[in-house]
């Protein structure tokens, strides 16, 4: 008798021939809409920061871009948050969507050259970061109604597979556009990759909101929301104030880095368009080898889960300071990739957590805070670092950014010693139920 092909390895891999699906047929809607659209974003991602850098040759300036993406997410996060509790996801995912397609896309074919200022990009970008900002945490929080809780962790992995497939791919057609055509021209075509987006999710179904918005005025209705939401974060799961502000000193580090990274390739390396965009690339590889990994995690513990975000953390840290001294291509890609994989593991993992742990009633909320504390944290970030490679140099905020990333790694150990020596531990494996009813 042969074998029992359930027992291979690669039989708990999400995605199988004989299933054709990942984990079920919504998500398996969604994972390729955003692969579209992610590989859109990681193009017109570098055209928008080569287009700053090129037009004023600041870090300051290009560092800008990196700080307009966060802001929404800062100044918008509680009232998001309620939408994303007491809306239709579903409506929420397709309308951002379209508005990204317009103001990113559409927009910039519609100015003319001599018009196409960075100040005029400067506002496309801000119109661009809210609807953003609107659409990570309501698909965040429509995870649950597409995966069951058992497959929370491998879900957001899959999800981050994605945007590491973005980066791949992205910023290497990106090059070779801006290099064949233009930026703006670049940024016209990457329309198309959010309209793909919305189409995918038309067909999918998501749980409704599970209460009417409450009844009142509406600011006061929002307020008892938002109050209502800080307090379950404060005093019911103190966990996630420890991973909101692990979340805070990751992102400080990494968003400044991936904000300017194509000053660092030309400052460091001197390399042109194309060249960084295959460097971004590697960065993506890494980050699509430990998208694939985390997928078998869904059912650890949350303290082993928390011990891979400070091993990765201080992997991130390793590779930075090694950035500082490598400069041959092949060598500087492999770091990259080390690096990707490095910082690829906190999100899927926090995201995981606060999944099993909130009840679907308060996820949007949950969310928003932690994207609160996270974006803040990288705005400051994005605009120390820009800061300081224009007064320093580029190897100097390299070398500041490992030493942010080891400091996470840090932070990291000690919360997973912390729920090693609590009781805390024992409940954090429970999952609460979730809404069973579906919206056409």
């Amino acid at each position: 008798m042969g074998k029992d092909r359930s027992q291979w390895p690669w039989a708990r891999f999400p995605f199988t021939a004989t299933r054709r699906q990942l984990l079920t047929r919504d998500f398996t809607l969604v994972w390729w809409g955003q692969i579209v659209a992610q590989v859109g974003d990681g193009v017109s991602k570098l055209a928008l920061l080569w287009f700053v850098y090129s037009v004023t040759g600041s870090p300051l300036k290009t560092s800008i871009i990196g700080v307009l993406q966060t802001i929404p997410s800062i100044a918008l996060a509680p009232v998001i948050g309620v939408a994303v509790d007491r809306l239709p996801k579903k409506t929420l995912l397709i309308t951002s969507d379209l508005i990204r397609a317009v103001v990113i896309g559409l927009i910039p074919c519609w100015i003319s050259g001599e018009t196409f200022t960075v100040e005029y990009l400067y506002i496309l970008v801000m119109l661009h970061a809210i609807a953003t900002a609107v659409f990570g945490p309501a698909l965040t929080a429509a995870i649950p109604s597409l995966v069951t809780p058992a497959q929370y962790t491998s879900a957001n992995a899959l999800l981050q597979s994605t945007t590491s497939l973005g980066i791949i791919m992205g910023p290497a057609l990106s090059g070779i556009g801006i290099a064949l055509l233009s930026s703006k021209e670049v940024l016209c075509l990457n329309a198309a990759t959010y309209v793909i987006s919305a189409a995918c999710f038309l067909p999918i179904r998501l749980a409704r909101p599970t209460e009417n918005l409450a009844h009142g005025p509406v600011v006061l209705s929002a307020m008892r929301d938002i109050y209502e939401g800080l307090r379950y974060v404060v005093t019911r799961q103190p966990l996630f104030m420890f991973l909101t502000a692990i979340a805070a000193m990751y992102t400080f580090g990494t968003a400044a880095f991936t904000t300017l990274f194509p000053v660092f390739g030309r400052t460091m390396l001197d390399l042109g368009p194309i060249e960084v965009g295959y460097l971004w690339s590697m960065l993506g590889v890494g980050l699509l080898i430990v998208s694939l990994a985390l997928t078998s995690i869904s059912s650890w513990t949350v303290r082993r889960r928390i011990w891979i975000v400070a091993f990765s953390s201080a992997v991130s840290g390793a590779a930075l300071f090694g950035l500082v001294w490598v400069r041959h291509p092949v060598a500087t890609g492999a770091l990259l990739s080390l690096l990707g994989a490095g910082i690829g593991t906190l999100t899927p993992i926090a995201w995981g957590v606060m999944q099993e742990l909130t009840p679907p009633n308060l996820l949007g909320r949950t969310l928003a805070f932690y994207s609160l504390g996270a974006m803040g944290a990288a705005m400051g970030g994005i605009t120390f670092f820009g800061w300081l490679t224009e007064r320093f140099d580029a190897s100097t905020t390299i070398t500041a950014i490992g030493a942010v990333m080891i400091l996470t790694a840090v932070m990291a150990g000690l919360l997973a010693w912390y729920l090693r020596e609590t009781p805390m531990h024992a409940k954090l494996k429970l999952s609460p139920s979730h809404a069973t009813i579906v919206e056409h």
